[in-house]
């Protein structure tokens, strides 16, 4: 006795491929959603750079170089500066202002440079964003930077040549030490795997599975509870088709319609926000044993579910700490530890894993063969399982 018949699964296949066809609504979500979805979250992560930050700037100082700083600072990119009046006195008003930041420049600031105890500026921050916080004081620090070296400069240019002249009486280490110490020192910077630091490229994966796992998980969750809430489940049930043939029946289609989503999706990211996809094979083997995980995950929900609707809320139930979780738009690393063990659980951590070590890292097999094995073990399990409730369903 054949293990599978060809014949038998591929009606049921074609059957599921006519409901799909014939639901205009699925079809529209299907084919618009996920062209959509990609350029909704490709824009949103597009860059990592930040710009354009509503900030507001009060000069108290009112010097000719308290104009040169903000002369320097004005030039910024992350902020978006509105000057307010050196009269005001509820600066530290954020939300009142409609800004993230505030930056004062206090008044005596210059005189203080002058007398070398210099006056710290006064930034107020918006601590309800974290990351903004920190790269708008990184840019602040900055900018205050750019200002001192060109203050320096202009203090070692306006020396009297008597200095000069016992700096050269001076043995020649240790003048070398002195110049070294009054130049900025660098870090000579190669960056690997991402060298254009587009967050794009790094969020690309996460796009991608989301995606594919919204509509997969929750489109195969409505099939059997679908059948179920119609009465023609048992109607199969009754039938000579095997339980692993409408299980791989039901599944063939929604697997076809995700292949085709994938190449449109990848099509998107290429064309519209330039990135680059390599080992196309690798990555194709990536993307079918997610699917395969995927959808069984919602073959496994849509077998314990009495009606369509119970279907969709297990659905959500699982999703929404996926997208937390599964370090699809945020590294792993960045997770308390105890909760990284329960990420290792999701697929959409292995598909991210995998597939960024393939595209990004260009990293042999040895590399992401484990993540690979997850996806196909959890592709097996959740096929049983719900060929094994399918089977109580049938007693």
């Amino acid at each position: 006795m054949k293990w599978l018949s060809l014949e038998a699964t591929a009606s049921v296949a074609y059957k599921e491929f006519l409901h799909i066809y014939r639901d205009r609504r699925v079809l529209l979500l299907v084919l618009t959603l996920p062209p959509l979805f990609t350029l909704l979250f490709g824009h949103a992560f597009e860059t990592g750079e930040l710009t354009g930050v509503p900030s507001l700037l009060i000069d108290r100082d009112n010097t000719p170089p308290a104009q040169e700083f903000i002369d320097i600072i004005s030039k910024n990119k992350t902020f978006r500066w509105r000057r307010g009046s050196p009269a005001t006195k509820n600066e530290s008003d954020l939300l009142a202002h409609g800004v993230r930041a505030a930056l004062v420049i206090p008044k005596g600031w210059d005189e203080s440079l002058e007398n070398g105890d210099p006056k710290p500026l006064l930034l107020y921050l918006d601590g309800g964003d974290i990351n903004t916080a920190d790269a708008v004081e990184g840019s602040v620090r900055q900018s205050l930077g750019d200002f001192q070296l060109k203050q320096r400069d202009r203090m070692i240019e306006t020396l009297p040549e008597e200095v000069f002249e016992l700096g050269k009486q001076l043995p020649v280490q240790i003048r070398k030490r002195f110049v070294s110490m009054m130049e900025m020192w660098t870090v000579d910077r190669k960056v690997l795997y991402n060298p254009k630091a587009r967050v794009i490229d790094f969020v690309v994966p996460g796009i991608i599975g989301l995606i594919l796992q919204l509509l997969t998980v929750t489109l195969m969750a409505c099939t059997i509870a679908r059948e179920r809430e119609s009465g023609t489940l048992y109607q199969l049930m009754v039938t000579s088709l095997r339980r692993r043939e409408i299980v791989i029946g039901k599944m063939l289609p929604y697997l076809v319609v995700s292949a085709l989503l994938v190449v449109v999706i990848m099509l998107v990211s290429r064309l519209h926000f330039g990135v680059v996809f390599y080992q196309l094979p690798a990555l194709a083997v990536i993307c079918l044993l997610f699917l395969l995980c995927s959808l069984g995950l919602g073959l496994l929900i849509s077998a314990f579910s009495h009606t369509q609707t119970q279907a969709i809320q297990f659905s959500v139930f699982f999703l929404l700490p996926v997208f937390v979780l599964s370090g699809a738009f945020a590294p792993l690393e960045q997770l308390p530890k105890a909760v990284r063990y329960i990420s290792e659980l999701f697929p959409l951590t292995h598909f991210c894993r995998a597939f960024r070590l393939v595209n990004m890292y260009h990293a042999a097999p040895n590399f992401y063969v484990a993540d690979l094995v997850v996806l196909l073990a959890g592709a097996f399990i959740t096929f049983l399982g719900a060929a094994f409730l399918l089977k109580r369903i049938e007693q």
